[in-house]
Order: structure tokens, then sequence, then C-alpha cells
């Protein structure tokens, strides 16, 4: 593993799914702490929402495009919060949630860039190994269990969020986070919450949790792992 990022420091972070609604809660946290954002999008009609969040808009397409080397540039650290979305099929599945967290992850090995956050989903410890197509459902959770996995073996600094039901309820900043949580439900805030703590806690390094509401405040939960 390389250098930690060091708490209380700026750094320069790089989201994939830069338009997504978990990255539109997470780039206003991260630039009030004084971290620069970079948020890929493919849409240049959301470049202007996303500069209003406080993050800078680099036009990347993450299922199209090969080679993402270029659009990821230099940066400090990397949060995959990219998806197909609801309604998308089992290839699209299969080309964003696995195909798009692995260029991103070729992208930050190539460039140097450390660390690596992935949103992945709660369930994906028990994804069937060959689902059917005609299971989407199934698929989803197959292809995030595989871009889990070719994360943790990536050789970076890595870690995995595996969230509950998300909602857009207003956020508690109370969690239950651990390798293996009761299923429930928690905020989208909430979530972007956790992502902005991790990339500055060193001891969700390595890690692999699930994540729903409960009692612990954020930053002690994350410390606890």
């Amino acid at each position: 593993m390389g250098a930690r990022l060091e708490r209380g420091l700026a750094v320069e972070v790089v989201v994939a799914g830069g338009h997504g609604r978990i990255a539109m809660l997470l780039h206003p946290l991260l630039a009030a702490r004084g971290d620069r954002v970079r948020a890929l999008i493919r849409d240049p009609e959301h470049a202007d929402e996303v500069r209003a969040a406080g993050a800078e808009p680099v036009f990347c397409d993450l299922e199209s495009e090969e080679d993402v080397t270029t659009a990821v540039g230099e940066a400090d650290a990397a949060v995959f919060a990219a998806g197909a979305g609801p309604g998308s099929g089992a290839e699209r599945k299969r080309s964003m949630d696995l195909g798009g967290a692995l260029k991103l992850i070729a992208a930050a090995k190539a460039n140097g860039v450390r660390r690596y956050v992935m949103v992945s989903a709660m369930g994906a410890s028990d994804a069937p190994e060959a689902p059917a197509d005609d299971d989407v459902f199934a698929v989803y959770l197959r292809a995030k269990a595989d871009a889990d996995r070719a994360l943790a073996d990536s050789g970076l600094d890595f870690t995995i969020v595996r969230p509950g039901m998300l909602t857009d309820d207003e956020p508690t900043g109370c969690v239950s986070i651990a390798e293996s949580v009761e299923r429930g439900e928690v905020p989208r805030a909430d979530v972007a919450a956790v992502l902005a703590a991790t990339l500055h806690t060193d001891a969700s390094v390595g890690k692999t949790f699930e994540l729903v509401s409960g009692e612990t405040p954020i930053d002690e939960a994350l410390a606890s792992l």
C-alpha cells in the first residue's frame, strides 16, 4: 500500500458518476474542507450544476471510452460513485457498474492515484456467480461483487462502501458500519458524508463494510473499523 492521505490536508479527488445523486451531495462536503474536486460527467448540460456543487466538470463517458486516464489525470484519490441506474438492463449493469469501475481502477493505477473509494451495494457479498440476464438485480449485484474483488486485488489503498437501501431523507450523521449489518435504509446524504470522511480515515483503508442508518456518529464509526 502507498502513502495515506493526511487528515486535515486538502487533497484532489476525482469522482466518477459526478452528476449522480450521491456525488452531488459529496462535492460540497469535499469542497467545504478545501479539497479540489473534479467530477467525471458525460452530459455537458450538467456542467453548471456540478460547478454549483463545488466541483470542476470533466467530460468523460466511462461506458464508451476505453481509456479514461487522461480524464482522471493526476489526483490524490478517486471515488467511484457511478452506476447504470434504475431501469437499465443487465448488459448496462455489466458495462457501467463493473466496466466503469474497472476503467477507473486502471486509470488510477496508471496515473499513480493510490486512494480509491468504491460505492458498492449491500448484498454484493451474496451475489450469484452466474445470474441469468432476466434477473437484472442479480446481475447488478454480481457486477458490484466483481468490481469490488478487482479493486481489492488491485494493490490500491481501497475502501469499499456497501450502503443499504438509499433514501432522500435528511441526514442524521449517525450510522451503523460493519463488515455485515442488518438490512436497512440510509439517506444518500449520510452515504456522501461517510465517503467524505472515509477519504481521510486511515482505519478504512483495505476495508469493505456495509452501511445503514444507526446510532453512532460517522467519524466514530469509521475510527472503529
